[in-house]
């Protein structure tokens, strides 16, 4: 795969090279608005493709393709949209003071992710205010970065899913420069940085794909609109133009990974899935680049082949999000038995998603009123990336509360410790180390008054299976948008600094401790007492071995969970004062004969720490 991208480049020397796909008009120009206006006819090549190198054309330089009737377009492959989603696109230089050249990425075993909104982190909204809170997150163990999507989308209020420019990063967030000097600084102390992308569809507005060629197809649909022909007529442009997006983020914006939007949404019946064929070129070019970069679906459907190795019938991709870890966890906690939350609510729920990955690898699920999932079978730990609190399942809660509001303290630590001491990939939501208060709920930007009634019509519809109380809010109200800002000086403030306290001991030992360090399901055995609500997890790399004893119930009696033979340290006790628990009820060394029982409290995370024989 070819790395001269569909667009606009900027080859020096006042030279431009422009390319569009555009099969189904019958000629195409480029009109350049300013500085000088001026249009200049494209020439046609195979395939569809209009393109030419233009002279006397520099960085800034505002233009949009004239059609054939004379109306005009912002161009689909635009790298910056200054003035939004409907008006023209502007040519940009690829000329950056990189420093990062000794970078060549993480293990993906490394990786402890955190999820962000550039709009919401800061006050601000914008790339350069994150660039103050690095060394906090560098501090608190964070290893990469995971920026919720910032292709153009309308407006300056969206999660991003709406985007309708895959190429152009967004003019309120800072633009293309600002994004690179993000990244720059983040290579810089040793943070990788993900990018949140959307190849299932495209934004309602501002969205003129249509105009130039089939970029979709009618025999499919999605919740969000048009399915991208990917596996129709003329679908091999169409691929193409997704394909080089990916590897534009990895090569000009030098990002690590690539999170893949709702995999299972994207409807592909060929021989060789698209997701495959993007697999191949990232990892090919990868290689040429002499870096470590990595594709992370998310999917729903627990189809383990996603990330099985192509040598065994998969699509090769690194690493998947598993919902099942979430909702099983949640449920366990809460009680809350609406919706999807119906398939789940049991402890063995847990521990399948411990076991394996996910819970459901084709049992019948009640929720969808048939068998789903397969089986992970011997896929390695670091396959699967899990989390208590991600956009989802914050935003598409009707108020958009987050577990600070929903968990008790004990909770939240309980809930903590289940994903940062799991051999999985842990993923943290902006602000949930520190507890949060402020919700995380839906917002748009739209123009169009009936794509805003559309949106807010869909979000009541959405909500009608949970029955959830209350009052919903207005997407498109810029009061919904503000109240998600986070407020980050409540790190400083009462429990708040205690919650951080303990997220940063956790990783802590995740890091140091060989048997958490090592992310492995067969290094791994579970067992659990459903009455009481006890989960105890065996973990181990030779000589080193860990116990995590979990209380889900409300019962006080003794765990019926035994203490193997050896000398044991207590690492780490939610309960204890330290983290504003009732008192620790287990001292700091065990020594077991093989018989020694636990005393657990409710929703309490116990972690034991063996050396050694």
């Amino acid at each position: 795969m070819s790395t001269q991208f569909v667009g606009a480049t900027y080859l020096g020397e006042h030279r431009c090279r422009f390319e569009v796909w555009a099969p189904l008009r019958g000629e195409l120009s480029v009109e350049f608005l300013a500085p000088t206006p001026r249009i200049v006819p494209l020439q046609s090549t195979q395939r569809g493709y209009f393109g030419a190198i233009v002279d006397d054309v520099r960085p800034g330089a505002r233009y949009v393709y004239r059609l054939e009737d004379g109306s005009t377009r912002p161009d689909p492959a635009s790298r910056f949209q200054p003035d939004g989603v409907h008006a023209s696109s502007q040519v940009i230089s690829q000329v950056f003071d990189w420093t990062d050249a000794s970078w060549r990425g993480l293990p993906i075993q490394d990786f402890i992710l955190y999820e962000l909104h550039v709009g919401t982190y800061t006050s601000q909204g914008v790339f350069d205010a994150i660039q103050e809170h690095l060394d906090e997150l560098k501090e608190l163990g964070v290893t990469a970065i995971e920026l919720m999507p910032v292709a153009q989308f309308p407006g300056n209020r969206n999660w991003g899913y709406d985007g309708v420019y895959p190429f152009a990063v967004q003019n309120s967030y800072g633009g293309p420069a600002a994004l690179k000097f993000l990244v720059n600084t983040c290579h810089e102390r040793g943070l990788a940085v993900v990018l949140d992308v959307v190849y299932n569809h495209l934004g309602p507005e501002g969205n003129y794909f249509g105009d130039f060629g089939p970029y979709f197809t009618d025999r499919y649909r999605t919740p969000w609109g048009q399915a991208l022909n990917f596996d129709g007529p003329m679908s091999d442009e169409v691929r193409r133009f997704f394909i080089e997006n990916a590897l534009y983020w990895i090569t000009e914006f030098h990002i690590d990974a690539l999170r893949l939007d709702a995999v299972h949404a994207l409807i592909d019946t060929s021989a060789q899935p698209f997701l495959e064929e993007l697999g191949l070129a990232v990892h090919e070019q990868a290689t040429r680049l002499d870096r470590k970069i990595y594709l992370i679906p998310e999917s729903d459907a627990n189809d383990a082949r996603l990330v099985q190795n192509r040598s065994r019938g998969g699509l090769g991709l690194d690493a998947q999000w598993s919902d099942d870890f979430h909702h099983a966890l949640r449920t366990l906690l809460t009680g809350d038995r609406s919706g999807y939350y119906q398939d789940f609510g049991e402890l063995h729920h847990l521990t399948s998603a411990l076991s394996v990955g996910w819970t459901y690898s084709g049992e019948y699920s009640p929720y969808r009123q048939r068998r789903h999932g397969n089986s992970p079978g011997d896929l390695p730990a670091h396959r699967f990336v899990v989390f208590t609190q991600n956009h989802d399942q914050i935003g598409n809660r009707m108020l958009g509360e987050r577990l600070s509001h929903l968990f008790t303290f004990e909770q939240l630590k309980l809930a903590a410790g289940m994903v940062l001491l799991s051999p999985f990939l842990p993923l943290l939501f902006m602000g949930e180390e520190y507890a949060e208060t402020a919700p995380f709920q839906y917002f748009v930007s739209h123009s169009d008054p009936e794509l805003i009634e559309a949106v807010r019509r869909g979000r009541k519809e959405e909500f009608a299976a949970f029955q959830w109380e209350g009052r919903l809010p207005d997407p498109q109200d810029q009061d919904t948008f503000l109240r998600c800002t986070l407020s980050h000086a409540l790190r400083e403030k009462n429990y708040h600094c205690v919650v951080l306290g303990f997220y940063k001991e956790l990783i802590r030992l995740r890091r140091t401790i060989p048997a958490l360090a090592l992310l492995s399901k067969d290094h791994m055995e579970l067992s659990a007492d459903a009455l009481k609500g006890d989960l105890f997890i065996r973990r181990w790399s030779h000589p080193s071995q860990i116990l995590i004893a979990c209380r889900f119930g409300k019962t006080t009696e003794d765990s019926q969970l035994v203490v193997p033979a050896g000398r044991w340290r207590k690492r780490l006790d939610s309960s204890d004062e330290r983290w504003l628990g009732n008192g620790a009820t287990v001292p700091i060394e065990i020594v077991s004969d093989g018989g020694h029982v636990l005393p657990l409290r409710p929703n309490t995370l116990l972690l034991l720490n063996k050396e050694g024989n």
